[in-house]
């Protein structure tokens, strides 16, 4: 896991009271005092780490040496990349400041940064949504299933004409049996969080918020995975950094939504540097600074899901757990209730892919999307990561420069800088079309 994403928010002294006053027993002929602690203060102040000191400090010592050959190994991955101009904040600023950047310089996903760079300047042919409906329809992708919205429940009555009874079940056998893994997207920060950006997530009032839709669209009654079902199912819950403790809290509060807690994981998602779009060659595709001690970045976007998974061990942990498939879908107020059909359908076509889109919603499905994965194919796509596509897009951004030994603030009355984004979507790229299947809510 994460140090960003394991951290706790609380602070390092909490203020406990209990109701038994502490009275002392004063004996005035021995010149003694007792005092009895109420029950439990004795436990609260013992040390919970039983190490000694001088082990503690070696472990510190251990964590700074290994901290700091990753600032060197970062440092020479920038100064490669003709990005130097990013330590000059470790001359200014106290302590902590210069702290946070280096931070944020080992923090860097630099194999994707240069995969980002190398990709988005050579023009690809890449499979947007639009142009999979239209393979559909001119039979390139062999399999394809159209079905109405109204019988996506995931306990349709024998009255749902169109279902198919056989998919609906090789659904539900796989979740039952633990063959399934759900990577659950939150994508914008700002569809969660209010104007004046406060927390909406542990909102139980707020109707627009992270909370009811949590409970009431995914997690409840016979939605998404049925509740007898959830602790076979493995959950990875993909958000913004500044989330992780709330959506933590949202789970521990309603005991998991009975998912097991040794099966659900919580992880920052990908962000990648905003780089200038200067003509200068000196200038061209230069990392921006937020700050002197701030790299200013932008999420990679829905398909950072995949470069998560190649990032970390998740892959490997879910391989050990006998999954067979990885279903990736947004968290998303206008999403559709999930149904495990798709998971079926993939299963009987024997496919590496199977994608679910939505006819009235083509114009917002590359945010709204709902893609099965086998396992093996997103082994072979974690390892083959330059099959992605990444886009740049053009937008103005405010950063700071230092200018003659002066920090000063620009701020562009154009656009000036590439936001570095990938769609889970470009996946399709890496897989043959006779190996994808398409389901689609007419």
């Amino acid at each position: 896991m994460s140090k960003r994403a394991e951290t706790s928010v609380s602070g390092p002294l909490a203020w406990v009271p209990f109701v038994e006053a502490i009275v002392p027993d004063v004996d005035m002929s021995k010149k003694e005092m007792r005092i009895t602690p109420p029950k439990g203060l004795l436990e609260l102040n013992l040390r919970s780490d039983e190490r000694s000191k001088k082990e503690r400090r070696q472990l510190e010592w251990k964590e700074r040496k290994r901290l700091q050959r990753r600032l060197i190994a970062a440092k020479k991955k920038l100064c490669e990349m003709d990005q130097k101009h990013i330590f000059h904040g470790l001359r200014y600023g106290d302590k902590s400041q210069r702290s946070l950047l280096a931070d944020q310089i080992v923090g860097v996903n630099f194999k994707l940064l240069q995969l980002a760079m190398q990709n988005f300047q050579t023009t690809l042919n890449r499979w947007s949504l639009s142009e999979l409906i239209n393979a559909k329809r001119n039979k390139v992708v062999k399999n394809s299933w159209k079905i109405s919205k109204e019988h996506l429940s995931p306990c349709p009555t024998n009255g749902d004409l169109g279902i198919n009874v056989n998919f609906l079940n090789k659904g539900l056998h796989l979740l039952s049996k633990g063959k399934v893994a759900i990577i659950l997207v939150i994508n914008q920060t700002v569809k969660w969080r209010k104007e004046d950006g406060s927390d909406l997530i542990n909102s139980e009032s707020n109707k627009n918020s992270l909370f009811p839709f949590l409970q009431n669209s995914l997690f409840t009654g016979e939605m998404f995975v049925k509740i007898e079902e959830r602790a076979s199912v493995p959950l990875v819950l993909v958000c913004p950094e500044q989330e992780i403790q709330s959506l933590k809290r949202l789970f521990l509060n309603n005991d998991h939504f009975e998912f097991d807690s040794n099966k659900v994981w919580f992880w920052e998602q990908d962000r990648l540097p905003i780089v200038s779009s200067s003509s200068e060659e000196q200038q061209r595709y230069k990392i921006l600074m937020k700050s002197p001690w701030e790299i200013l970045q932008s999420p990679v976007g829905s398909g950072g899901a995949i470069s998560l998974l190649a990032s970390h061990n998740i892959l490997e942990n879910l391989i050990e757990m006998g999954v067979e498939y990885i279903e990736v879908l947004s968290a998303s107020q206008n999403n559709i209730d999930w149904s495990p059909l798709l998971l079926g359908y993939v299963d009987s076509c024997q496919t590496k892919m199977g994608v679910q889109v939505v006819r009235e919603d083509m114009k917002g499905s590359e945010e709204n999307f709902d893609i099965v994965f086998s396992i093996n194919f997103m082994k072979s796509l974690t390892k083959h990561m330059d099959k992605l596509h990444f886009d740049a897009t053009l937008k103005p951004n405010s950063h700071v420069e230092l200018v003659d030994k002066e920090w000063i603030e620009v701020v562009p009355s154009s656009s000036n800088s590439y936001e570095l984004s990938c769609s889970i979507y470009s996946a399709l790229n890496a897989c043959s079309p006779d190996k994808i299947c398409v389901m689609e809510i007419a």
